[in-house]
């Protein structure tokens, strides 16, 4: 079977069920924007720095984002292709799978500093790569929110998920930093009328 099968040269690709949308149909870009965010989570999984139990943690998200892409694909008017694709997953976000989010972000709150300003997006490479996997989940969320806001179903677990994976990699870019010995790097204000 051919990669590429031309289906897609007019701008429309099939959701699952087989109904044929435009590709800027709200639910393509909010299960398209899930794969980029799951590219952006597999980039800083790949990190030389990230630690073992990280990097553990981020392959897991990885099979919940294909699950969580899956759902997205699925129309919700389209009752077999929900039903076929319930009877296929293994898996779906779950209520207990962001409460295990939540367990591991107690837990490096416990163990680095409270945080007293807004912190920059960068220090070691693992963290800069997490935080770009962060604002990439963030978006993910805004376009299963604006899908939702559109009338199309979306399980509130989704957007649970989301807006908690986002608090999680946010949290492990932090404990990276502090691992790495770069601490937290903070916003630094600057009054108007400062010059260099």
């Amino acid at each position: 079977m051919s990669l590429y099968t031309k289906t897609g040269d007019q701008g429309e690709t099939g959701l699952y069920g087989g109904r044929r949308v435009r590709k800027d149909h709200a639910r393509v870009c909010a299960y398209g924007t899930v794969d980029e965010a799951g590219s952006a989570i597999g980039l800083a999984a790949a990190s030389p720095g990230v630690s073992s139990a990280t990097r553990e943690t981020l392959l897991d998200i990885l099979s919940d984002l294909f699950d969580l892409g899956a759902e997205l694909a699925a129309p919700s008017d389209h009752s077999h292709a929900v039903e076929s694709l319930s009877a296929r997953l293994d898996s779906r976000v779950s209520v207990e799978r962001v409460a295990e989010f939540e367990a591991i972000i107690d837990y490096w709150e416990a163990r680095l500093p409270p945080l007293t300003s807004f912190v920059l997006p960068t220090g070691s490479e693992t963290a800069a790569r997490l935080q770009a996997a962060r604002s990439a989940v963030r978006r993910a969320e805004r376009e299963a929110v604006s899908l939702a806001d559109q009338g199309e179903m979306v399980r509130e677990q989704v957007i649970h998920y989301l807006n908690r994976l986002s608090d999680l990699l946010f949290i492990l870019a932090r404990a990276s930093n502090h691992e790495s010995g770069y601490g937290d790097l903070v916003w630094k204000g600057k009054k108007m009328g400062k010059t260099p």
